[in-house]
Formats: structure tokens, sequence, C-alpha cells
């Protein structure tokens, strides 16, 4: 190979570093630097307060052996799990699929009013999609209680993780919806006009006609709706993991064993477990994907 075809746009290996440098650079200082501090601390009894904050002692793997052996690890991880599943692989994938696919035919400006309703769930911030949520699921007066005629329910208390579920399917379908939506436009019409000319109901449509080309879209979607709902500290503002920890999803627990509790080390060898889960999860969706090319 030659120079010219390393190098097509005549930079020079002194300019191409020059010109990723700066981008380099901040990969390093916010992403790299933090991970690496983060893997540790969590080797070491590091704390927010007392003479292991002054003098951190190196302690091995030992935070990582009592975190697989602590009850409320294990909880918090069937949580995490559940929520993953519930409002992201099932919540959020159904409903942006659904509301893509009956929005194909209706008028553009009713369309585009439901799209700008979902979308705007996806961008309030979390700490304004808390509040209206608890406008809704209050026991006093709340939105909910007044619809079901069922006042004095505190949904949040007695149904903690069904709460959080529907919560988070509620506010991150836009993502979902506006990509199948895109990925929807992929598709051949002549196919689902043979379709529909064949008999086919919408099931069958979907199934056989329409999944086959958004395949791809689909695994990309649950990837990373996946990975953001594992990921998600807005829990903690509707339920703080309570009562008695049955909302206590992984980022909730680093979170109070980092500052409640003050065990940063110990806090960041979860921190770590919980990304070598992502990494897992990310690795089974990307060998779904080669398989599929």
């Amino acid at each position: 190979m030659s120079a010219g075809d390393r190098d097509p746009a005549g930079l020079g290996t002194p300019r191409a570093i020059g010109l990723v440098a700066p981008a380099l650079l901040l990969i390093g200082l916010f992403l790299a630097f933090p991970a690496l501090w983060a893997l540790y601390i969590g080797i070491t009894d590091y704390q927010l307060t007392g003479p292991a904050a002054a003098e951190p002692r190196v302690v091995g793997l030992d935070n990582f052996a009592t975190a697989l052996d602590d009850a409320l690890f294990a909880n918090s991880l069937r949580l995490t799990a559940l929520f993953v599943l519930g409002s992201a692989v099932v919540g959020q994938n159904a409903l942006g699929f659904a509301l893509a696919w009956l929005l194909r035919g209706v008028r553009p400006v009713l369309r585009r009013a439901v799209e700008g309703v979902v979308l705007l769930a996806w961008v309030l911030p979390g700490p304004v999609v808390a509040y209206l949520w608890f406008a809704v699921l209050s026991r006093d007066g709340g939105t909910l209680d007044l619809l079901l005629g069922r006042p004095g329910t505190a949904w949040l208390v007695e149904y903690p993780m069904a709460s959080l579920v529907v919560f988070n399917t509620w506010r991150g379908t836009a993502f979902s919806m506006l990509l199948y939506t895109s990925a929807l436009a992929a598709v051949p019409p002549s196919q689902l006009e043979t379709a529909r000319l064949a008999g086919a109901g919408g099931w069958r449509t979907v199934r056989d006609v329409v999944f086959p080309h958004i395949r791809g879209h689909v695994l990309t979607n649950t990837l990373l709706i996946s990975l953001w709902t594992a990921n998600d500290f807005t829990p903690f503002l509707l339920t703080a993991g309570g009562p008695n920890h049955e909302s206590e999803v992984l980022p909730v627990l680093i979170y109070r064993q980092a500052l409640d509790s003050g065990r940063l080390g110990y806090a960041s060898a979860m921190s770590t477990l919980l990304l070598v889960g992502n990494l897992v999860v990310a690795l089974v969706y990307l060998r779904l994907l080669r398989r599929r090319a």
C-alpha cells in the first residue's frame, strides 16, 4: 500500500494527530480517567469520611466478593433486570413500535401532534417528570386515584416497581417511536400492499413482511434502551429505593452506598459489576446483529 493510499487527504501524520488530539484529550479526561479511577477505588476501602478517606487501603477483590454475597445487591440486580425487561425490552419497544405503526396512515397534522406530545415526555428534565408523576400517583387527590375512583391508594408505596415500569415506559417511548418510524419508511410499500391483497391481518403483516426488514433496528433499539434503563437514576426521584428496598435498582443502591453510607470503594465495586453486566448485554446484542448480517 502506498503512502497516498494510507493518507488520501494528504495531511501527514503530525497534522492528523493534531486534529484528533483535542477529541482524544476530552475522551481521556471525561471518560477514560473517571473509569480508571472508579476501578482503582473499587479495590480499596476508600470511604467518604474517617481515616480511610485520607489513607485508603488496597483490599483487592474483597469489595467485589462482598457485593456478590450481599442480599441487597442480589435484590437490586433482580429489580434492575425486572425494570429493564418491563419498561425497556417490552414496554418502550412495544409502545414505540405501536405508535409508529398506527401513525403511518393518519393525517400529518395529527401525526405531528402525537409525536410532539410523546417527545415532550422524553425531553422534559427528570425532576420535572418525577414531580408530574408524583401528582398522578399521589394518595392525596392524585390524578390516577380520581380516574379509577380509588381515593387514598398509595401507588408508589403499594406498587413501587409497577409504577416505575409504567413511568419509564411513558417517559422513554419517544426514542423507540422515532427509530421505528424511520425503519418503517424503508419497508417496500409493494410488499405491504401484496400482504393486504393476500388477506394478511395486521399481526401477520408485521411478522412476515415488516419484521424481517427492521430486525436490525429492533436489536439496535433494544440494546440502546436496555443500557440506558439499566443505568437510569430517575427511579430515585420517585421512590428513593423504597419502601424497604422494594424499588432499589442498582444505580440507586450504588448512590446509597456511596453517599448515605460513605462506602465509596464498595460502591465503586458495584459500579464496576454494573459496567461488566452492561458489556455482557452489549456483546450478546452485537453477536445477534452479526448473526443477522
